[in-house]
């Protein structure tokens, strides 16, 4: 009885042993598995962001060969029809072919404005410098610049709520805002639209609403209105990025602001824009 009992105090040791050999190796494979997970994981990230940096790059060359070759032709034949015309020429002709020139050296300038834009954005290097100024003169004068761009019989509608105050702000960022979505709303509306402009100054907060009667932003494409390089379907005749919307709300977002929108396609839309009234003091990004 001693020596079986002692043999089956052996057996339960060496069978606690491979227990205990099994249970670490048993631990060992889930954690092999678990980073085995976690590498799928990350390579599962690594592919969908390249996915998504390609989708970029692709978006980005198509538009940017539109965007670039559209003037660039307007801006050749222009100036091979006026090396055609005669001194004795009508004035009106070559007056027409410069304006159209004009026309699309603007186009471009605002192109590159935007890259250098997101190009400051994505590297961090946008200072925001605020000023004490008024409201009043600052919009008055906006309008002012903007009324010229605007299609034939529209007009600019303004709604004033206390503007006579002062704010504290970056007016360089602040007139991107405003005049995007301006420009937005006048381009996006057809000839002799109204656009209405309801600026509001709040003891704590500036208030912006600009609404336009034009093609509205189909339901489908909404989510993706902010992102870079997206365009609405519906806007693929019509000159654009598809950088604006994204610039202006990262800005306001810097100005420790929001915005939002509402639209209904074929009935317009309507942007808001809500940011604090003064910056505290000089933010460095």
């Amino acid at each position: 009885m001693e020596e079986r009992t002692s043999e089956l105090e052996i057996a339960v040791s060496k069978l606690l042993k491979i227990n205990q050999q099994l249970e670490h190796e048993i631990q060992e494979r889930m954690s092999i598995e678990e980073t085995l997970r976690e590498s799928k994981e990350e390579i599962d990230k690594a592919l969908k962001a390249e996915k998504e940096l390609g989708a970029l790059k692709s978006r980005f060359v198509s538009m940017a060969s539109h965007e670039f070759r559209t003037p660039l032709a307007s801006i050749l034949s222009s100036i091979e029809l006026i090396e055609a015309y005669s001194q004795a020429a009508p004035h009106a002709k070559r007056d027409k072919h410069i304006n159209r020139i004009k026309g699309a050296v603007t186009n471009l300038t605002g192109i590159l404005n935007d890259f250098l834009s997101l190009s400051k954005l994505e590297e961090g290097k946008i200072h925001i410098n605020p000023l004490e100024f008024p409201l009043s003169d600052f919009c008055h004068k906006l309008l002012d610049e903007l009324k010229p761009n605007l299609k034939p019989g529209q007009i600019i509608q303004i709604e004033q709520e206390n503007v006579d105050g002062e704010v504290f702000h970056d007016p360089k960022m602040l007139k991107l805002i405003f005049t995007n979505l301006l420009s937005n709303a006048s381009k996006y509306s057809p000839e002799n639209a109204p656009i209405t402009c309801n600026i509001k100054l709040g003891k704590k907060v500036l208030q912006l609403r600009i609404t336009d009667k034009g093609i509205g932003i189909p339901m489908e494409d909404q989510a993706h209105l902010f992102t870079r390089f997206f365009r609405a379907h519906n806007v693929e005749n019509i000159q654009g990025t598809g950088l604006g919307l994204n610039i202006v709300k990262r800005y306001v977002e810097l100005l420790r602001g929001n915005i939002d929108f509402e639209s209904e396609e074929g009935k317009g839309t309507t942007f808001r824009v809500i940011i604090p009234r003064r910056i505290a003091e000089v933010l460095d990004y």
